[in-house]
């Protein structure tokens, strides 16, 4: 996974100059690559920008949909089984990964997943009323975030029933995989939040 961020608005110019003569060997030629390359050239003018390069697992028996909507900051990367999601999973960079994972094993145990990427929320919030409603519809109100980050920016999509899986805290040292493991940012931590929800949702 690789992934640019642009914090400070003196740096974009910059950055994005460097950043450009390297950019045609490292997208590749999948759709998320494909996509990569748009969000970089979206970031004049915005507050924030990302690499958006995962490079997924595709679930067994399915493909991901097309990264032609990554531009509108979220899209339905991995639609729920029967096309009508009991939970939707709400993640952004490598963390889809896990989103990806927790979908196919719910799906094992009659649980319908979406999985929505969200590389850039302020672009999600510019989209059509009608656009936000098909990828995060009103009704299905079991939502589940996973960041390795704080929970706070995803509340306004989680609602009362939302639950996340996150990292609230920073300071640790170690592999990914061993402070992944120790703080809970896990398929099975994603799992566990999803019933939660979805138990919230329809009490």
């Amino acid at each position: 996974m690789a992934r640019l961020a642009v914090q400070a608005d003196s740096a974009r110019q910059h950055i994005r100059i460097a950043a450009k003569p390297a950019l045609p060997e490292s997208i590749g030629d999948d759709d998320n690559g494909v996509g990569s390359f748009v969000i970089i050239l979206r970031l004049e003018g915005t507050s924030d920008g990302e690499r958006h390069t995962e490079h997924l697992k595709e679930p067994s028996g399915d493909t991901f949909a097309s990264a032609k909507n990554v531009s509108k900051g979220a899209y339905i990367l991995a639609e729920a089984a029967n096309g009508t999601p009991d939970v939707i999973f709400l993640s952004t960079g490598s963390e889809v990964q896990i989103a990806v994972d927790a979908r196919e094993k719910l799906k094992a145990e009659g649980i319908n997943a979406r999985v929505v990427s969200v590389p850039c929320q302020e672009w999600f919030a510019e989209q059509s009323d009608a656009y936000r409603e098909s990828v995060l519809p009103k009704a299905v109100k079991a939502r589940v975030s996973i960041e390795a980050g704080i929970a706070l920016t995803w509340a306004p999509y989680l609602g009362d029933a939302g639950r996340s899986v996150s990292i609230e805290h920073y300071g640790a040292s170690a592999d990914y995989k061993t402070l992944y493991a120790k703080f809970g940012m896990t398929t099975e931590h994603a799992i566990s939040a999803a019933k939660e929800s979805i138990a919230a949702a329809t009490a």
